[in-house]
Parts: C-alpha cells; structure tokens; sequence
C-alpha cells in the first residue's frame, strides 16, 4: 500500500469541512484535483471513505474509523517536525481532552493537579463542550481523551473494544436553591405546593437523570427555566430564581459559603459516574503512557484515580 501524507491530510480536511470544494479551498488545490486525490486514497485502501450522494457529504463507518488513524499519522508527523525544528522546546505530545463543561470546571484541574503530583507530566489541551460533540470528536480523532459522566445510552453506541474507557470517580446531583437571610433554602422539595424547577434542556443526560427521578417522586412543579449548562442552572439557583440539580463538584464553593443550600434529603439526589473515555486506534505515546498509568492505579486499587470530593 502506498499512500501519500498529503492524502491523509486531504481527508482531515474533508472530513472537518464536509465540503470538497471548502477542502479543496483550505488545501490550495483545485476541486476537481483534490476531488481525484481523495479518490486515490480510496483506490489506494480499497474501501469507500465517502457518501458522495449526501449533502453536505458524510463520511461511511469506514472512513469514520480511517479518519481516527489519518489524523493520528498527521499529527504524529507534525510533531516530529516540530521536534526536529526545536519548536516545541521539548515539551512533547500535547493531549486533547474534550469534557463536559461541569466535569471541565469541577474535575478536570484536579484531576491534572493529581497527575503532576504524581509524577506524571503530560502537557495537556482541554476543550469544554456538551457531551455530544465530545463524542462526535472522539469518534473522529478530534480528540485524544474524552471525560464525560457515564450514560448507560450513550455507551451502547460506543464500541466498548474500539473506545475502552476507565472509571475516574462518582459524584451527585444534589437539589439546591439560594437561601434567605437566615441561611435557611427558599424552596422545600417535602412542602405541598408546587416549586420552581430550573430545568435542563430536553436530550441531555443531567436532564433524563433529573426527570427520572421527578417521576418516580411526583414532585409538583412549575419550569421556570431551561438550559443545557449544569453552571447556568446554578447561577440561576443563586438568584432566587428555583431549584436546580447541580453535580456537587461544580458547587463546592458555593455550598461551604453558605451562598446554595441542599433543599432535600438524600432520596433526591442523582449519583453520577465520571468516565475517562479514548479510541484504541490512537498510537499517541503519551495518551498510552497516561491509559497504562491510569489502569495500573485502579488494578491496585480502584479509589486511586479518583479526584476527591471536597
């Protein structure tokens, strides 16, 4: 098999622009050369990378996996590059993490705190973003690791032997609102009237978890306002606004000054798992070193790769 790098690099391009003539743009060639040279990359693996008849185009389950590895070379070549070059000052492979905004905030720094203490000094990139396009990016090499809360549906669409993944810790939902002047919570989920509920947008997961259990209570309630954002339900929490079901690890600051209070016992809290996920087909040396790591901490025991709650 002979291919060019140039070709795995074409693709990178198409596969980020969905467009063949954008790539072509972004890659200084002609469509209809650009068009030929993505043919030849097929020609050259014997497998059909693109829908053509789709608009904008969408890469087969073949090139959805190809992608991962023409990604992983590309940026494995520039980093050779840059080293051969002095411009990366020996610091090595940088790892790309992509996290759900609340585990972005409330775990990762931590989490990477930890690593350091540990001797383990891995430059990392972190991206903050919703858990979909985290595993969008996984699933196409846009990312190197992928930190997420465990979701049971989400999981079955994840090939657990392509994208392994590891057990990082538990944490909790916990229903909280602002407190009067008195520091005792506004609202009472025990009381007999309806409440305020600053809710989650439909389709995410802190949201299908939330109102599984909302229906198994029968809680009575009024929605007052709604987000995807765990930290926009806790500012709104903050000014009086209701109750919102906050993981504790975006709160903790909050919750030791007194500033939210937790507005029902411990039948309405939602526990949480907080997963590390990556894509087996990665050869990225550091990405290796921080998975070995990792699973030879929770071989000798379990607790070890936790961040602690405070």
């Amino acid at each position: 098999m002979n291919l060019e790098s140039k070709w795995l690099e074409d693709f990178s391009a198409l596969a980020a622009t969905r467009s063949f003539s954008q790539a072509a743009e972004r890659r200084f060639v002609t469509q209809p050369a650009f068009s030929r040279r993505i043919r030849s990359l097929e020609a050259a693996l014997g497998l059909q990378l693109v829908n053509r008849s789709r608009t904008p185009i969408e890469l087969t389950e073949a090139g959805q996996l190809f992608l991962v590895t023409a990604r992983t070379v590309v940026d494995q070549l520039g980093e050779i590059l840059r080293h051969l070059h002095h411009l990366e000052g020996g610091q090595g492979e940088v790892v790309q993490v992509a996290a759900a905004h609340s585990l972005a905030s409330g775990f990762f720094p931590r989490w990477v705190a930890q690593l350091r203490n540990d001797g383990l000094n891995i430059a990392t990139r972190l991206v903050a973003t919703n858990v979909g396009d985290a595993v969008h990016a996984l699933r196409e090499g846009g990312c190197d690791l992928m930190l997420a809360f465990y979701d049971p549906d989400a999981a079955l669409q994840m090939d657990a032997e392509i994208f392994p993944s590891l057990h990082m810790g538990n944490t909790e939902m916990l229903p909280v609102c602002a407190v009067d002047a008195g520091g005792q919570p506004l609202f009472d989920l025990e009381g007999e009237g309806s409440v305020p509920l600053l809710a989650y947008t439909a389709g995410a997961f802190l949201g299908r978890s939330v109102n599984l259990l909302l229906r198994q209570r029968n809680l009575r309630y009024t929605t007052v306002y709604e987000t995807a954002m765990a930290d926009s339900l806790k500012s709104m929490a903050l000014e009086g606004m209701g109750i919102a079901w906050v993981p504790r690890l975006s709160m903790r600051g909050e919750l030791e000054r007194g500033e939210l209070a937790i507005c029902g016992g411990s039948q309405w809290h939602v526990p949480l798992e907080i997963r590390l996920y990556r894509c087996a087909l990665v050869r990225k040396a550091n990405v290796r070193l921080l998975w070995r790591k990792l699973e030879g901490a929770a071989a000798v025991d379990p607790k070890v790769s936790q961040s602690p709650e405070k």
